[in-house]
């Protein structure tokens, strides 16, 4: 058995898990995908929550920190960040994940319309 870890990183609008995605990040050490900056327009998962139901594990968080006096507007990093991890063994098959963590099997492809 070998395995190998991926990496996702999201970025909550808030500090709680159950809060929506705003940005996140993929990193696969399986070598399976390539997953690069803007190859999708929709979040993998539409919360922490989600991916937790889906099997991630949370590994860090980020550190709240409260804004100085009179920058509490101003724009900077997004400062709810939060890594998960997943343990994949390399030998196994691939496994298809649902989409945007709805718990739900992928559904069957369409049959062909008729002519």
């Amino acid at each position: 058995m070998s395995v190998r870890q991926q990496v996702l990183v999201l970025y909550l609008a808030t500090s709680a898990l159950d809060s929506e995605v705003v940005g996140w990040s993929v990193y696969d050490g399986t070598g399976r995908t390539s997953p690069t900056t803007g190859d999708s327009d929709e979040p993998p998962y539409a919360s922490g929550v989600d991916a937790l139901r889906d099997g991630w594990r949370l590994f860090q968080a980020a550190q709240l920190i409260p804004p100085c006096p009179g920058g509490e507007y101003d724009v900077s990093f997004l400062k709810h960040e939060f890594f998960f991890e997943q343990l994949v063994d390399v030998g196994a098959p691939e496994v298809r994940r649902p989409v945007r963590g709805s718990g739900a099997p992928p559904s069957p492809p369409s049959p062909p319309a008729p002519r």
